[in-house]
């Protein structure tokens, strides 16, 4: 019991000394990210490839350059792409690659990661830390408010403010 005082203890200092990233109370943390999502053509940050035949898609300037080091394309088709030597990519894609290949526009959005949920900003951090294989480069910490949800609100607030030291050890026995 002693240990479980002393953890709400330090949480309660923890949660009073955070900064709160400009959000209301009642506040927690998640995992901000960004992902490439589908656009219009005219918000399009990048352009990807649809290469049907193998149901995959990839960062177009990516997939180009790596066809580069491609030993098993043509002779002809090695050297048109090394000296950049058509008009549109999607046309070379389609004539050495995958004839029905298509260009996919995308823009980057930023997301909150599914199945995150941290009362601090610290553990946030040290989760995106010990987790980074599962997160982009730019995975950051993102702070929400838990609006118009009472019971959180008063469980923080419990947390907060709660005096843990007018709790006698023999007080509370389980």
């Amino acid at each position: 019991m002693n240990q479980d005082i002393q953890f709400l203890k330090e949480l309660q200092q923890e949660l009073k000394n955070q900064d709160s990233d400009g959000q209301a109370a009642p506040r927690f943390w998640t995992v901000g990210d960004y992902e490439w999502v589908e656009a219009r053509a005219e918000n399009a940050e990048r352009y990807s490839v649809y290469l049907p035949y193998i149901a995959e898609a990839y960062a177009l300037d990516d997939y180009l350059e790596d066809l580069k080091e491609d030993s098993e394309l043509s002779k002809e088709a090695l050297t048109e792409l090394k000296n950049d030597d058509f008009d549109n990519p999607i046309e070379w894609i389609q004539k050495y690659i995958d004839e029905e290949a298509e260009l996919i526009p995308e823009r980057k959005v930023h997301i909150v990661r599914p199945d995150t949920m941290f009362l601090t900003k610290a553990e946030a951090k040290a989760h995106i830390k010990l987790n980074r294989h599962h997160y982009t480069s730019e995975a950051h910490t993102y702070a929400m408010t838990a609006w118009r949800a009472p019971k959180v609100e008063r469980l923080l607030k419990i947390l907060e403010t709660f005096d843990w030291d007018s709790i006698k050890d023999n007080q509370y026995i389980l």
